[in-house]
């Protein structure tokens, strides 16, 4: 089969890459490289069954190009990141509005299979645990600009399902935190390689607020078996949590991610209003039920945290990052 990956430069990407690779596939990867890092796809340079584009999906005659070429879209790329909506939130909801347009568009005209990421960001503050895919969303004023990207991801949900309902075949999959080796923490607030530099560094591993806010981790390899079998027929039409049921507390996390790589860092604690400015609003949970997802997809989490957390750990001490 033929496939496209948008953002398949990115950290999820470039591991559904490989494994498509893997499975036989021939794949297209687009990324415009503005978040992403090439150097992830070097090892897949010599694959003749590996095509790279760089480009935008914001660009329509790149993205027409590859969607001519292929039998199934996965539509990973994305504006994202904390840092992205408090800053920047123009650019978060238009580029995830009009790139997510520009796909679903393109792939109705050919009645090509889209299989779209979205996040459990969408759930925002709904306090009634655990999340199902028919829960409320509960967002802030549109004021905060916290609330943008879930906003926009959103509406691209909405989208989907309305084109689904035109007949296009589509599923959506709404993942839980994924972590693993690759992924780097840069300025879009991923914790985990966040923690792990620090330790590895001796420095203080800074925990935002007061660490109580708990989140489910996801190891990339059960994002990435989860993100495939959505392949399926019964899929379409669909949205389906992707993610460890398993919470753990951010404090948790940086306590044990010390003690995992046997640092002498400390934690500190740093007011939400100093990392992302005054007026930020966060999650105090996010678990997902996953009883859709086992149903449907056969779906369910197979790496337990501290066998992912580890194999993280190695790939960043081998990597000196």
């Amino acid at each position: 089969m033929k496939v496209l990956v948008t953002g398949g430069a990115g950290f999820i990407g470039f591991h559904l890459v490989s494994a498509l690779l893997q499975l036989g596939h021939t794949v297209w990867s687009l990324d415009d490289l503005s978040a992403s890092r090439r150097e992830l796809l070097h090892s897949l340079d010599n694959n003749k069954n590996h095509i790279f584009i760089k480009g935008s999906i914001l660009n329509r005659d790149v993205l027409k190009l590859c969607i001519d070429q292929v039998d199934v879209v996965f539509h990973l790329a994305a504006i994202l990141g904390v840092k992205n909506t408090v800053e920047s939130p123009k650019k978060v909801i238009e580029g995830n509005l009009d790139g997510t347009r520009n796909v679903l568009e393109l792939a109705y005209q050919r009645g090509i299979k889209v299989i779209f990421a979205s996040t459990s960001e969408i759930y925002g503050k709904n306090k009634e645990l655990p999340f199902s895919e028919t829960s409320d969303r509960v967002y802030g004023a549109p004021s905060i600009h916290r609330w943008c990207y879930a906003t926009a991801k959103s509406i691209d949900e909405h989208l989907c399902f309305a084109y689904a309902e035109m007949g296009l075949p589509v599923s959506v999959l709404r993942y839980f935190n994924a972590y693993g080796p690759g992924q780097m923490s840069s300025h879009y607030g991923m914790v985990i390689p966040r923690f792990i530099q620090a330790a590895l560094s001796g420095q203080d591993l800074q925990v935002y607020g007061d660490g109580t806010q708990s989140r489910c981790f996801t190891y990339i390899d059960d994002m990435v078996r989860g993100t495939i079998s959505a392949l399926k027929p019964e899929a379409n039409g669909l949205a389906f949590n992707i993610g460890s049921n398993q919470p753990i507390t951010v404090l948790e996390l940086a306590h044990r991610i010390i003690g995992l790589t046997g640092s002498s860092s400390s934690v500190q604690f740093v007011p939400y209003e100093i990392a992302y400015g005054r007026g930020y609003e966060d999650m105090r949970a996010r678990i997902p039920d996953l009883t859709r997802s086992n149903a449907i997809l056969g779906f369910a989490p197979q790496v337990k945290l501290d066998e992912g957390l580890n194999k993280t750990i190695a790939w960043f001490s081998a990597h000196q990052i």
